[in-house]
């Protein structure tokens, strides 16, 4: 199964960030794509590349065998009722980026897709997303195919559903809190000698290979900790004053908050 016309609805910071990762990384040809948003002015410099502008969600599902909706929860709902007359009654495959819109309800609203929902973060626009996909109920060619398509933008994994909150809040709000971690490290830098722009460089490339030590060989954090960590060394003096003042606590409690919001924010 391989997906000839993809509308994306909804092309903000995420979906804006897909359509890039597809068609720069993901080789994507642009004519597959067709697009909307509310404040269709926005589009056009994705129509400068190649990619078809919709004039309503409506006209953007019409001729389309996948549909990828990125707008914001409260409008999710009224967009499905208005896209579902275009969807009834062919062979579509939904894909929700939605935090906390469930594939029971877009069922309900739109009974004739094959939904999936899926949680992408904003690397997929150079080709280095975490998506974490839940799809029961979809066919095996359709979830092969939303594989491969998010498989174009960096790595995929497959979760129940029940785990999606906690998927949107360490692989999607996680690159918020990498940054943090990085923009701190870099005034750190900067307060013992370096440029702000060396700071940057060097930092973001130790924290590129950090990840990528546990990443491409599967080791836990600890195992290569050690491997940089003397008694009485400069590392673990770094280390413990850190602890001391809550580093890891402090980390562990935001992404609980986070995570807390999610269910604060669901409607009742």
């Amino acid at each position: 199964m391989e997906f000839r016309r993809i509308a994306v609805i909804g092309v903000g910071h995420l979906g804006g960030t897909l359509v890039q990762g597809w068609l720069g990384p993901g080789g994507l040809p642009a004519e597959r794509f067709v697009l909307s948003r509310r404040r269709i002015g926005l589009l056009q410099r994705w129509s400068a590349s190649g990619c078809g502008i919709a004039a309503s969600n409506e006209e953007a599902c019409r001729e389309a065998d996948l549909v990828v909706l990125a707008v914001k929860p409260q409008q999710a709902e009224e967009v499905l009722r208005q896209v579902e007359p275009s969807v009834r009654d062919r062979e579509t495959v939904l894909v929700s980026t939605v935090t906390g819109l469930r594939i029971d309800r877009i069922r309900e609203l739109v009974p004739t897709v094959e939904a999936v929902r899926a949680m992408p973060n904003t690397a997929a626009a150079i080709g280095q997303s975490m998506t974490c996909l839940a799809g029961e109920g979809a066919s095996e060619p359709a979830r092969a195919a939303v594989e491969a398509l998010f498989g174009a933008v960096g790595k995929t994994l497959w979760i129940s559903e029940d785990l999606m909150d906690a998927a949107t809040v360490l692989g999607a709000c996680g690159v918020a809190y990498a940054l943090r971690f990085l923009r701190a490290m870099t005034q750190g830098g900067i307060q013992i000698g370096f440029s702000s722009e060396m700071a940057q460089l060097v930092a973001a490339q130790t924290l590129r290979g950090a990840a990528s030590l546990v990443a491409d060989t599967g080791n836990h954090p600890e195992a290569e900790i050690d491997k940089v960590t003397t008694p009485m060394g400069i590392t673990i003096a770094g280390l413990n004053e850190m602890e001391h003042n809550g580093f890891s606590s402090a980390l562990i409690k935001g992404v609980c908050a986070s995570f807390d919001r999610i269910a604060k924010n669901r409607p009742r």
